[in-house]
């Protein structure tokens, strides 16, 4: 049985329809007929056609009995309402993007599919506030607890935020033991199942110079207790490091970085990786991936927007052993 590759288009007012194109280009046709496309059907030929990209789509039902040439786009159909392809209202698009999640959660959960993929998303379109589409899915896959891990990773590093889409008054609140050492397990466990290897792990503190270790910080109370339990139970981990320096050179000696919050280790990831990346959700009941970008809405139109990304993600998937 071969199984499927299921990628969700995203956000209608985006670089997306660029990507896909530039990354359908460079992908094999052993490749192209694993890959169903969870998209407006209308849409994407309207923006392919303003963009002057030739490409050949093809509306199918589902992927049980196709039969469709394999150089060909195949797209399930979700309904949108739009008159400019790249300017939907707000409302359509927020029902379109939930639409599209929902299937793209439900196929996820099928055997003879590999692997799924969303293209960046504006978050508003989710709704509730303060979640990405790692928690919205984690959500689906009745996760509790934070459990999932988001995982930015190339052949180089792998980083990982403790807390993940939360703004930075709320850290503390939720920076526990318990969930920082669920994550490691998850990541560890992940690592020697898929990539044969036990990893090393950098661990961040939390404050500035990690507090100075004042005896009432995030360090003394929570974080040097956790990589005291976690060393104890045979995870190979250091720290707490000192993030204003780590990613200077330090970071090379580990394979992954676990830092306390979003932006404390994804921005200086990106900032060194820039496109070589990919966005991997641990955790769930199935393999999710996402390109290591947002939207991009000023590159619209421009033929500037780097495929590379999602070209990673759709290889990652093809070559995991799920």
């Amino acid at each position: 049985m071969t199984k499927k590759i299921i990628i969700f288009s995203g956000e209608p007012n985006s670089i997306n329809s660029e990507i896909i194109f530039k990354s359908w280009r460079k992908l094999n046709s052993s490749i192209k007929k694993k890959i169903y496309f969870i998209s407006n059907f209308d849409l994407l030929s309207d923006q392919f056609k303003k963009l002057k990209y030739s490409i050949d789509l093809v509306k199918v039902n589902n992927f049980e009995k196709s039969s469709v040439s394999d150089n060909k786009l195949k797209v399930i159909n979700v309904n949108l309402n739009f008159k400019n392809s790249f300017a939907v209202k707000d409302k359509d698009t927020t029902n379109y993007v939930l639409n599209s999640l929902n299937l793209m959660h439900k196929f996820a959960l099928r055997k003879d599919v590999k692997g799924v993929i969303n293209c960046p998303i504006n978050k508003h379109n989710l709704k509730k506030k303060k979640i990405g589409v790692t928690e919205f899915l984690a959500n689906k896959c009745k996760i509790k607890n934070d459990a999932e891990v988001m995982l930015l990773r190339n052949k180089y590093l792998s980083v990982c935020p403790v807390t993940t889409h939360i703004d930075v008054k709320d850290i503390k609140k939720k920076l526990k033991s318990k969930l920082i050492i669920k994550k490691i397990n998850t990541i560890s466990n992940w690592y020697k199942k898929n990539l044969k290897k036990k990893p090393s792990f950098g661990i961040l503190g939390l404050n500035p110079h990690n507090a100075e270790l004042r005896p009432a910080s995030e360090e003394k109370l929570v974080i040097i207790p956790t990589i005291k339990k976690l060393k104890h139970n045979g995870i190979n981990v250091q720290g707490p490091l000192v993030a204003d320096t780590l990613f200077i050179d330090e970071y090379k000696k580990f394979d992954i970085i676990v830092g306390m919050y979003h932006d404390q280790v994804i921005t200086p990831f990106k900032t060194i990786f820039k496109f070589d990346a990919i966005n991997v959700t641990l955790g769930l009941k199935y393999l999710r991936t996402s390109p290591d970008h947002g939207t991009a809405i000023k590159l619209i139109g421009k033929n500037k927007a780097n495929p590379n990304s999602l070209v990673e993600c759709i290889k990652f998937i093809n070559n995991s052993n799920k």
